[in-house]
């Protein structure tokens, strides 16, 4: 079944494997996943990613990462910017998020970058995602 949100599906279902404590995860993957999945793995929200070459569409596997007593590393993960109401921010309205012990993925000029990096390179863009 065809989903009109692939990010924002991305996102859920990380949210649910999170919670169910799995150890990996695997979705269709796109190149604006595989950069979401790049900036959550520089970040240390995930352990890593592999994407694996299929027909028709290429996958991705998340390897979710947890602390002691497996709590999860991610413990909330919201879509901000929705295919029926885009969300774009300049450098100066980038939220914080949890007064800076969350980021912010957006989705910039420069590419897909977290919320520090693009203060750092002066530019805004569509805010994808929020992450703590």
């Amino acid at each position: 079944m065809p989903v009109n949100d692939p990010v924002g599906d991305m996102l859920t279902r990380l949210r649910n494997a999170s919670r169910a404590r799995h150890d990996k995860l695997v979705l269709p993957s796109s190149k604006l996943k595989v950069e979401v999945a790049k900036v959550l793995k520089n970040e240390g929200f995930i352990a890593d990613y592999v994407t694996h070459e299929k027909k028709p569409q290429n996958d991705i596997t998340l390897m979710l990462k947890y602390g002691p007593d497996r709590t999860p590393v991610i413990t909330g993960i919201k879509r901000m910017s929705k295919p029926g109401l885009r969300r774009y921010v300049a450098v100066r309205e980038i939220p914080r998020v949890l007064g800076g012990l969350g980021i912010s993925i957006l989705s910039t000029s420069k590419g897909v970058m977290v919320d520090h990096e693009a203060h750092k390179q002066n530019v805004g863009g569509e805010l994808i995602c929020t992450v703590y």
